[in-house]
């Protein structure tokens, strides 16, 4: 059995500079890859077949199934595979999973399958399933831009602790777009603090300034959302920031004591609450 790890994602940075002529925003973007996984395994089988241990979780909904039809497309091929999702990362939460998810799916399939499809193929098939999905083929730390699928890697950001509040608010149909929508030109940037922390992290720093164009607008949509941010801050954390389109929410800690205290006294107050670390961009796959 084959196992390929998918991870979640912050943006450390996310400014949006525009509206493009596709439709789509332009942005600049600092990403980081996290370690809490979602958990994929393939099996050889004569179809496809899905199974995961979310209830919540439909594959027809999510682009692990385009992913796989994507290939099968391009390749003219009717293998199959037996895929297992094991779900960790919350789902709808702006934390990455569904991207991270149909990444994993190109590299499990390619191996899986013996494609031999190089880095460059598989990132090209991955803009045509989403913006972030190409980052996930990278992982670590990256400079995003474009649309989303211009992944230029940086050096790893020194290793810090980070302590994910997952809301449990209401799951907003569309809501990335939403957010998107909701953007005036009052909230465009010119991508100069996402430049200042790649310089940051090429000095082997971590960013002094994380912003997230989204917490112009997602505090609205999220009406609970301040409260949550407030409350955390309340229990110690000195930094509170939205993760992607939210409705995550992140502290980034260097020291470990205070890591895992805060994630206990978030935790003691019923939130759904993870202790995670940041991680370089090594991918995680093996056979069991």
């Amino acid at each position: 059995m084959l196992t390929v790890l998918a991870p979640a994602k912050l943006n450390l940075t996310l400014e949006v500079s525009g509206k493009r002529p596709d439709g789509y925003h332009e942005i600049r973007s600092v990403f980081q890859t996290v370690n809490l996984y979602d958990n994929l395994r393939f099996q050889p089988s004569q179809k496809v077949t899905f199974q995961s241990d979310m209830p919540d979780w439909a594959p027809q909904m999510s682009l692990v199934s385009r992913a796989v039809s994507l290939l099968q497309e391009t390749l003219d091929s009717t293998k199959g595979a037996t895929i297992e999702v094991s779900k960790c990362i919350p789902l709808v939460s702006g934390l990455g999973g569904d991207s991270s998810d149909a990444a994993a799916v190109l590299r499990g399939l390619n191996e899986l399958w013996r494609l031999g499809l190089s880095q460059e193929e598989l990132l090209t098939l991955a803009t045509r399933l989403g913006s972030d999905v190409a980052f996930f083929l990278h992982g670590g730390t990256a400079l995003v831009t474009g649309r989303g699928e211009v992944v230029t890697p940086l050096p790893p950001l020194p290793q810090r602790w980070v302590v994910l509040v997952v809301p449990t608010i209401p799951r907003l149909p569309g809501k990335t777009g939403q957010l998107y929508a909701s953007l005036n030109v009052s909230h465009f940037t010119d991508g100069q603090i996402t430049e200042r922390a790649v310089t940051e992290v090429k000095e082997n720093r971590v960013p002094t300034e994380l912003f997230n164009a989204f917490e112009n607008t997602a505090f609205t949509y999220f009406s609970e959302l301040k409260i949550y941010r407030d409350h955390i801050k309340k229990l110690g954390a000195d930094n509170v920031h939205l993760a992607g389109s939210g409705p995550a929410l992140f502290s980034l800690l260097k020291d470990k004591d205070q890591a895992e205290a805060l994630h206990t006294r978030c935790r003691q107050q019923k939130m759904v609450t993870y202790l995670t670390e940041t991680m370089s961009g090594h991918h995680l796959t093996g056979y069991t």
